[in-house]
């Protein structure tokens, strides 16, 4: 999510403020949960150095949040004088039988377990004992440090480029805020809404300024288009009252991950045959589990509403942080054919990008977190599903001398049944999907399902022969 201010980190965003708020209602929990399966075992002390460099390159992941007692503005970030880069970063051999299951149960408990709220909001653990001398990385995150584009950032400047540690020519150390003596020194929660203030002064006149320019002009179309703003902003925030979902009801705290691997080559050819993007063809692929899935449970669908996190980074924005807005849509499940319901995804995305309320995003989320938290959870828990598309490193990455091979993410269901998440990463697509257990007893099913829908896409593709769908067990 973007922020009204940029120059003064000491404070939450408006929009990651919203993401703590969440977490009154455990449903809504914003842990973001990545896992990098490595072919070999990191070596230790190169792996500490690395993320001794993260550390400084993201000055937020030495910060902890502390929380404003009168509630007049967003917690602030301070640095933590008791930081031990040992405590946020374990390391464990896995017991037998040692599988790939294990690892996802290691994930599954991650994501579902609250951070310590005294202490930065990360963790990092390496688990040994994979079969072959396979290790995993298991990357723990709140969403309020980083969005997926933001951590895949932060990856690139921080990892190796070969074995051997070699770095490609032209990396920087970058830093995401000034230092704390660098900050504008003002009373505390004065200095916030300042900036907030000060913030909103710059996004409203980029939003709305070719409004007020027409009001003279032409009156009534410029009403007309301020009559049209507000309702976007209606349409991004209104509540939802129930599932479209005739199956998917039930909402817990409880998580379980699933993942399985597409060939990036084979699906941006499926795309390419009905012009749209890879990402029209991965919801499409989701949508057509989707029916699949919910024909196993005797149901048939039109329509199915799922959140999708809208990208609003630029390049002037630091590395990491959180440059996103959701926006829930209703997409159908009623079109058989790959090629048409791709368009037709592409038709409904597209809209929702290019809705006028999107750069005030941050405006809507402050007004949002004037209202009690509760009124966060009537806007998602009755969403259907999550998806999301995380464009990756397309060159192996290497952490400490391990190559990794597979990359995926489980991003937070944000009350939905499940998140669905894609990650390019070399020549593979790595889906990773986190559900609740209460609206997917069946997680096996939700995942053939899926890979299924995919399988339905790959068949639009011509040239390449490589359009196996992997489930990893």
């Amino acid at each position: 999510m973007t922020d009204v201010n940029t120059t003064n980190q000491q404070y939450m965003t408006q929009t990651d403020f919203m993401s703590w708020r969440m977490e009154e209602d455990p449903i809504l929990r914003s842990t973001i949960v990545a896992v990098a399966l490595l072919d070999r075992s990191p070596n230790q002390a190169r792996f500490v150095d690395m993320m001794r460099r993260a550390v400084e390159l993201v000055p937020i992941f030495k910060r902890k949040a502390i929380v404003n007692p009168m509630g007049i503005a967003p917690p602030r970030w301070t640095d933590d004088q008791d930081f031990d880069l040992s405590w946020h970063l374990r390391r464990y051999t896995l017991a037998e039988p040692r599988t790939w299951g294990d690892v996802l149960d290691f994930a599954r408990t991650a994501g579902m377990t609250a951070f310590d709220k005294r202490r930065p909001l990360w963790e990092f653990t390496v688990l040994d004992g994979l079969d072959d001398g396979k290790s995993a990385l298991v990357m723990k995150v709140h969403h309020s440090l980083t969005d997926g584009v933001g951590g895949m950032q932060i990856a690139q400047e921080i990892v190796d480029f070969t074995r051997d540690g070699a770095s490609p020519a032209g990396r920087t150390e970058r830093r995401t805020a000034a230092p704390d003596d660098e900050l504008p020194i003002l009373p505390d929660w004065l200095s916030w809404w300042w900036d907030t203030a000060t913030g909103v002064a710059r996004i409203a006149p980029n939003a709305l300024g070719r409004h007020s320019a027409r009001l003279a002009l032409a009156p009534r179309a410029a009403w007309h288009e301020v009559a049209a703003l507000a309702g976007s902003a209606l349409r991004l925030t209104r509540p939802v009252a129930s599932t479209l979902s005739p199956v998917m009801t039930k909402r817990s705290t409880r998580r379980h991950c699933a993942v399985f691997d597409v060939p990036v080559e084979a699906l941006a050819q499926a795309a390419a045959t009905a012009a749209v993007s890879i990402n029209d063809a991965f919801l499409a692929a989701v949508l057509l589990g989707m029916v699949q899935y919910h024909r196993l449970h005797g149901s048939e669908i039109s329509t199915m509403r799922m959140t999708l996190p809208i990208s609003l980074r630029t390049e002037a924005d630091p590395v990491g942080g959180n440059r996103i807005t959701l926006a829930r849509l209703a997409l159908p499940t009623d079109v058989d054919d790959p090629a048409e319901l791709m368009c037709r995804v592409h038709t409904v995305v597209e809209a929702w990008r290019h809705e006028p309320a999107i750069p005030l995003s941050p405006v809507i989320a402050g007004v949002l977190n004037l209202l009690p938290a509760s009124s966060l959870g009537n806007m998602l828990e009755h969403v259907d599903f999550v998806a999301s598309n995380v464009v990756g490193s397309p060159e192996p990455l290497f952490i400490a001398g391990s190559e990794i091979l597979r990359y995926y993410a489980f991003s937070p269901t944000l009350g939905s049944a499940f998140n669905v998440t894609l990650l390019s990463y070399t020549t593979r697509c790595c889906v990773g999907i986190n559900a609740d257990p209460d609206a997917v007893p069946d997680l096996a099913a939700l995942t053939d399902s899926i890979a299924d829908g995919f399988r339905t896409v790959l068949e639009l593709c011509e040239k390449t022969t490589d359009t196996r769908v992997v489930v990893v067990q």
